[in-house]
């Protein structure tokens, strides 16, 4: 039998003993997960961020897998915990939207409240819920415990209002959704939205950079050129060769991106 796999994205960074400290305590209750960390540099308090950091790693785990996304602004507040069984997986987290895109690819098939106080520990911290609450309902669901298990129907549950991009005619309007650390500018335009306008020379421009053209990989471009191209998840990045597009450009989350039909 596989052993069971606990995936951990959080804000919390390495500097401090949190990250740390919330395996530690899945050990302690399931000590054959494996553990393993998608990302803990998630901008502090950044819920968009978590949540779309999330939706490019899940796919990419064996069934079975118990996500624990701890991003969490809202700690120690009257904002829930839940847990969902989604897909082939399983997910804890704050009631605050970082499931969002995840949910919207796979609707839940179950969203409980974390009410049940014995898959807790015994005293939860205003500060450290990570530790307290959601590290131990992970490691309860991988060690095999019901979801129904851990407490009653959530109900509604709250999602993010993401961009999603606009579609007409003879141009899209999108815009960037993520910067990566090495600088390119992730879009909310996927590889589909862009062929609806297939078949036409096309003019992108993104803040008020025109780009020359769409590449197949980085090493396409010459170096330092500004370019676009379809990333890892299969949206259109803009990037450059070999440096930042977001430094080279001046850009961050949120900078418009239209593509038209050339005239």
């Amino acid at each position: 039998m596989a052993r069971p796999v606990i995936a951990l994205l959080t804000d919390f960074g390495t500097r401090d003993h949190y990250a740390g400290t919330m395996k530690g305590v899945a050990l302690g209750i399931c000590p054959d997960a494996t553990l393993v960390d998608i990302s803990h540099e998630i901008p502090a308090h950044d819920v968009v961020a978590g949540a779309l950091e999330l939706a490019a790693a899940y796919r990419y785990f064996p069934a079975g897998t118990v996500f624990l996304a701890v991003v969490d602004p809202g700690v120690g507040s009257t904002r829930r915990g839940i847990a969902a069984d989604a897909g082939e997986y399983k997910f804890v987290a704050p009631d605050n939207g970082v499931l969002t895109v995840v949910l919207d690819e796979h609707p839940p098939k179950r969203v409980v409240e974390l009410t049940e106080r014995k898959y807790a520990r015994p005293t939860v911290s205003r500060t450290f819920e990570g530790r307290d609450r959601f590290a131990p309902a992970a490691a309860w669901l991988a060690k095999g415990i019901e979801l129904t298990a851990m407490g009653r129907p959530a109900g509604t549950i709250a999602r993010l209002d993401l961009p999603h991009p606009r579609v007409a005619e003879d141009e899209i309007e999108g815009q960037v959704l993520r910067v990566d650390r090495f600088g390119n500018l992730i879009t909310n335009i996927d590889r589909k939205t862009f062929e609806k306008l297939s078949g036409a020379p096309l003019d992108i421009q993104v803040g008020s950079r025109q780009v020359s053209k769409v590449v197949s990989t980085y090493a396409d471009a010459a170096a330092g050129d500004v370019c676009a191209l379809f990333g890892s998840t299969d949206h259109l990045e803009i990037a450059a060769n070999g440096a930042s597009a977001a430094e080279e450009l001046g850009l961050g989350r949120g900078a418009p991106v239209h593509i038209a039909r050339r005239a």
